[in-house]
């Protein structure tokens, strides 16, 4: 479904009871709420409302000239919330997800039950210029992520992945290969310029973080100094997994999401 605002639309899948709990999720960089379909039939079984929001440029949600910020993506967060007439839920996020799920937290914070931030990063990594500097470059030049696609497969799976699910890894690939150039570009400069680790302390939101423990993008490290900012806040590590342990390992992750999401209710 879409929600028409000035000059764009935002795409969202809303599904589950209309009086269950809300759980949003938002994707990484270069996918869309589709990296969720591993977690929602375990959470439509157990009752929750489950909303999928696609980033700007990514999925069915129009791209928006420009770089973006952090605030920005959280902000379209609250604007799908409103539009729905949805007040309060559980917070999803993995990647530039859950970074932007920290800008939500940061803006928003008592519209959330709950928080799981997972494989991501309270700040814009050191050395994080040099890393991307060819990667934009490739998406500049080609006018398109196709350059992109097996590299960023190879960070975001172990290599045991594909050859156990070959027309998953294949749906993930192509969903790189088709993200716009100016969704991509515009979320990037948002992951290079970002800093929230001198406001998470003041967090007052039940939190876990959760990351693959074979994750070389946004390592175990900074996701347990999220856990360590964020008052009451603890980590869980998913072995044998990489970036997307949604994916990857789905039973493990599904198993810690659902004892979360039922501990909050």
């Amino acid at each position: 479904m879409l929600i028409n605002l000035p000059g764009r639309r935002l795409y969202y899948d809303l599904a589950g009871p209309d009086k269950g709990p809300v759980v949003c999720f938002t994707h990484s960089l270069a996918s869309d709420g589709g990296m969720w379909a591993e977690q929602m039939p375990p959470l439509l079984a157990a009752g929750y409302r489950v909303l999928r929001l696609d980033m700007r440029g990514h999925g069915g949600s129009d791209p928006v000239a420009g770089d973006y910020t952090m605030a920005q993506l959280g902000d379209d967060v609250a604007v799908a919330l409103d539009f729905l007439g949805i007040q309060r839920l559980h917070f999803i996020g993995l990647s530039i997800g859950g970074m932007l799920g920290q800008a939500f937290a940061i803006a928003h914070g008592p519209r959330l039950l709950s928080a799981m931030l997972c494989d991501t990063s309270p700040q814009t990594p050191q050395g994080a210029q040099a890393a991307w500097a060819p990667r934009i470059e490739a998406v500049r030049k080609a006018n398109s992520l196709a350059p992109l696609a097996d590299g960023t497969m190879e960070r975001w799976f172990t290599d045991a992945y594909k050859p156990r699910n070959p027309g998953r890894w294949k749906e993930i690939h192509a969903t790189i290969a088709g993200t716009t150039p100016a969704g991509y570009l515009g979320c990037a400069a948002a992951i290079l310029n970002f800093d929230f680790a001198p406001k998470l302390p003041s967090l007052e939101v039940p939190t876990l973080v959760v990351c693959g423990a074979k994750d070389e993008g946004t390592p175990p490290a900074g996701n347990k100094r999220i856990a360590e900012l964020i008052p009451g806040a603890r980590y869980e590590e998913i072995a044998d997994a990489r970036h997307f342990p949604n994916v990857e390992r789905a039973e493990v992750f599904n198993r810690i999401m659902l004892g979360w999401l039922g501990a909050q209710r």
